[in-house]
């Protein structure tokens, strides 16, 4: 079984490790469940609670009331809580893709992305509507961030570069170039112009980079940028 700590990674104690793996277990639960499953005071689960809480791992959804007598707090897992365990769409999403290749059907691949990138596209264009220049491509960065792509705004020779830092689709960009291709296809519709990829992260770079011209042109011209 994987050990707790190569689960959560540093930062996380030992008790609130045993904290999170019982409310995992439990759905929700009451400090009285928790104490019954643990060898410490009342006041130091507290403590622990209230930490992960500050950490946005478990949040306090409502009450839960039995019988007579003050109702109980519940405690359960944020998405933040539930990401740190193991999850596996990514090597599932890998093998499908894999698949539908072996199978001669890359053309479901190309139809399930420009679904996808019509959707997104849909989805996150009111986010970054009236936005102009950096405060447009920093939202767009925050955006990307989400999507698990860790992107940031860096300084460049001619104007600022989007920087991505983070693969988070990596199983199936190291069978298909599909992922890549839509993902610029996404970035430039979100900014409204073209982008130029520098970067390239399967190419063995540290992140993938797109330099996207004079932040004076985001935002001001109409519709989003055409197709690549």
């Amino acid at each position: 079984m994987q050990r707790m700590e190569s689960v959560f990674g540093p930062g996380i104690g030992e008790s609130q490790r045993r904290l999170l793996g019982l409310i995992k277990r439990s759905g929700e639960c009451t400090l009285a469940r928790l104490e019954a499953g643990f060898d410490l005071n009342r006041e130091t689960l507290r403590t622990h609670l209230k930490s992960l809480v500050a950490m946005g791992l478990v949040e306090r959804p409502g009450v839960h009331r039995k019988g007579p007598g003050r109702p109980h707090v519940l405690y359960r897992l944020t998405a933040a809580g539930e990401a740190l365990f193991p999850r596996r769409e990514g090597e599932l999403l890998g093998e499908l893709a894999s698949f539908l290749h072996e199978k001669g059907r890359r053309d479901l691949l190309e139809e399930f992305f420009e679904r996808r990138l019509a959707r997104r596209r849909r989805e996150l264009a009111p986010r970054v509507a009236g936005l102009r220049g950096r405060e447009r491509l920093e939202a767009i960065a925050g955006i990307l961030s989400e999507e698990g792509f860790v992107a940031e705004v860096v300084a460049g020779d001619g104007g600022p570069r989007l920087r991505l830092c983070h693969c988070p689709l990596r199983e199936m960009v190291a069978l298909s170039d599909l992922p890549c291709r839509f993902e610029k296809r996404l970035i430039e519709g979100l900014l409204g112009v073209r982008s130029r990829r520098e970067t390239f992260i399967p190419e063995g770079e540290h992140a993938c980079s797109y330099a996207v011209g004079p932040l004076s042109r985001l935002g001001r011209e109409r519709g989003s940028a055409p197709a690549a």
